[in-house]
């Protein structure tokens, strides 16, 4: 296309925002016959025979001939017309001249010659944000500090290092950094860290479904940008929970009970912290972090709110110059009030411009690393706490969760039963494991206030019928009543069934459709380790020698010889933490060979047969792999 224009990251957001709703399978493609409908949802409507206009042109040219389009394609339509004469007809014009940047290449999801944007704003804060966190890490002084004004972020993730790096800050001990290679680095090993740093982001919930090693070596910009924001986001919402921070507690409103507050994303109760701090300042409370923050107003209150107050003790003082705020230029204001969240260390993610502009991503950073400083709530009392309500995920509860964000479920799942009680998570998961859904007779949102519950529960009904009917599974006593209330004890004995048939549907489809089951898989191991040798073995996996993760770390060894440096491993009699280091060991060895294992150390030490019989699985497909190739 000739004398494109560009598009604003804003732009883009919404578009995305438009794609997803029209996309509810979470496929990464609609269809043509979606196409007027998409383009209702991003506000700009077409009749038609303008869209079959459309429709036919693009499929003229559809190479794959599979009468879908990505997102990508409907992006190079919308910027196509854009261009052209019905430009007005958009709800938004662009409102910055710069920070769009656009580089060409293809995608194994694109038509060729698509234009990957990507917004240098996130670049800029992206690289001073790894260059404070990463500051004093040895292992990093090769990198860091990286410079904000040109391309050596996109350079620096080749080796691997700095995103294993990044995912340890985000989600503490996800990696044993005695498996990350540092020293002498070659492409091997440097593939080996990327290999290893891809494997657990998606343990910790990051989609990466479309990027591999190769992509990062490259340093593709947008998915380089679009994987570090996952990680640091994560890191960012890791507090923002209240079975980790009780004093969050104290947002409760007047007649609001408990359960609403723990349904909340991290996103909205961010929002409802601001305007909490908004109302004491008696200043007027916002509807979000775009259009509301853009002349700064509220964050000067915000700021003067939350900053230390010096109350006793080796307290300091910090008192917040609130002058700016009378300050007529929009940009000016915002770059006086950024000089006083630098005075409490707080002066990262946004510029000026970017709260000028409304960047929803980078103050949504900005905010949230705000609440992580200076949260500024006071903790309730424990007479007022039902601690039965704020025990907070387990460990099960917390990788099935990571499992369904990993593979790109959309919305993002923040809370494993509120958040599946319209089954809409659940029938994609369908999908995933081979489950044909019939989304004439699946109910979408918006859901309307009267009888939105209703609709949600027949997606629920649907959701088990499928479960009982196509997938076989063992749903006795399990009601779309169960999954719609949030049941815990029925939701999990559904969702670990739709993870355990997409664990073995890997392993069937590397057999050419042959059936698995555990026995197959304990016969495989077995197996494995005679034939190199070991002295291991399993007779099912509840087998208390996998408390030491002998066994996994002699299968290890198997699928790729020498790849287990004998001396991290502890054998003979094992205490507590020998056996807890050699899980951690064995879980981040699986991931840097190859397995995308979603199990936790602690799983392998206290013997959970389901996780257990999942990272067994996951490492006997690594090796049917390396058998095939």
């Amino acid at each position: 296309m000739e004398n494109v224009t560009q598009i604003s990251r804003e732009d883009l957001e919404d578009l995305r925002e438009a794609f997803n709703k029209i996309d509810i399978d979470n496929s990464g493609y609609v269809s043509d016959f979606e196409l007027q409908e998409l383009f209702r949802e991003a506000s700009f409507s077409l009749p038609g025979y303008r869209v079959r206009e459309i429709v036919e042109k693009f499929m003229a040219g559809d190479t794959n001939k599979d009468e879908k389009l990505s997102f990508e394609e409907f992006v190079s339509i919308y910027q196509e017309l854009k261009s052209k004469e019905i430009r007005e007809t958009f709800r938004k014009c662009l409102a910055r001249k710069d920070g769009i940047r656009s580089f060409g290449g293809t995608s194994g999801i694109s038509s060729e010659g698509t234009q990957h944007s990507y917004a240098d704003e996130e670049k800029v804060a992206f690289v001073n944000w790894i260059n404070k966190a990463l500051a004093k890490d040895p292992d990093c002084k090769h990198l860091v500090p990286m410079d904000p004004e040109n391309e050596s972020l996109f350079k620096s993730v080749k080796d691997g290092v700095v995103l294993c790096k990044m995912i340890n800050l985000s989600e503490p001990d996800t990696i044993d950094e005695r498996v990350i290679n540092t020293k002498k680095l070659t492409t091997f090993t440097m593939n080996e860290n990327l290999i290893l740093a891809l494997n657990s982001a998606s343990a910790i919930g990051c989609t990466v479904v479309n990027i591999d090693p190769q992509d990062l070596k490259e340093g593709k910009p947008h998915l380089v940008l679009g994987l570090l924001w996952q990680i640091i986001k994560i890191g960012l919402f890791a507090d923002i929970e209240i079975s980790r921070n009780e004093a969050l507690i104290g947002l409760l409103q007047e007649g609001e009970e408990l359960d609403h507050l723990l349904a909340m994303s991290p996103e909205e109760l961010l929002l409802r912290w601001v305007n909490h701090h908004l109302r004491a300042a008696s200043w007027q409370p916002i509807r979000n972090l775009t259009e509301d923050i853009k002349d700064s107003k509220a964050y000067f209150y915000l700021l003067n709110q939350i900053s230390p107050k010096g109350n006793g003790g080796d307290e300091l003082r910090i008192d917040i110059d609130m002058t700016g705020i009378s300050e007529p230029d929009d940009e000016q204001r915002a770059e006086l009030m950024l000089q006083q969240a630098a005075r409490l260390d707080c002066r990262q993610f946004v510029t000026p411009q970017d709260v000028v502009a409304g960047n929803h991503k980078l103050n949504i950073a900005f905010v949230a690393n705000l609440f992580n400083m200076y949260p500024a709530l006071q903790k309730p009392a424990d007479s007022e706490i039902d601690h039965a309500l704020l025990e907070g995920e387990s460990r099960e509860e917390r990788t099935f969760r990571n499992w369904m964000n990993s593979l790109g479920v959309a919305p993002y799942v923040n809370h494993l039963y509120s958040h599946l009680m319209d089954a809409l998570v659940i029938l994609q998961l369908y999908e995933r494991i081979g489950v044909p859904v019939d989304y004439r007779k699946v109910n979408r949102p918006p859901f309307p206030a009267l009888g939105g519950r209703m609709k949600k529960l027949e997606n629920c009904n649907y959701a088990v019928e499928l479960g009982k009917r196509e997938a076989k599974f063992s749903l006795v006593g399990i009601g779309g009543e169960n999954i719609n209330e949030g049941s815990t004890m029925h939701t999990l004995a559904l969702v670990w069934q739709l993870m355990r048939r997409y664990t073995l549907k890997v392993l069937s489809d590397l057999g050419e459709g042959e059936k698995v089951n555990d026995q197959i898989i304990i016969n495989w191991v077995n197996e494995a380790l005679k034939e190199a040798g070991k002295g291991t073995s399993i007779t099912s996996f509840k087998d208390k020698s996998i408390s030491t993760s002998l066994p996994v770390i002699d299968l290890i060894d198997t699928i790729v010889p020498n790849s287990i440096k004998g001396e991290m491993v502890k054998r003979g009699e094992l205490s507590s933490e020998d056996q807890l280091n050699n899980a951690k060991y064995a879980i981040s060895m699986s991931r840097k060979i190859g397995a995308k294992v979603y199990a936790l150390p602690e799983d392998l030490v206290e013997v959970k047969p389901k996780m257990v019989m999942t990272v067994f699985a996951c490492l006997m497909g690594r090796g049917m792999k390396k058998a095939d190739s």
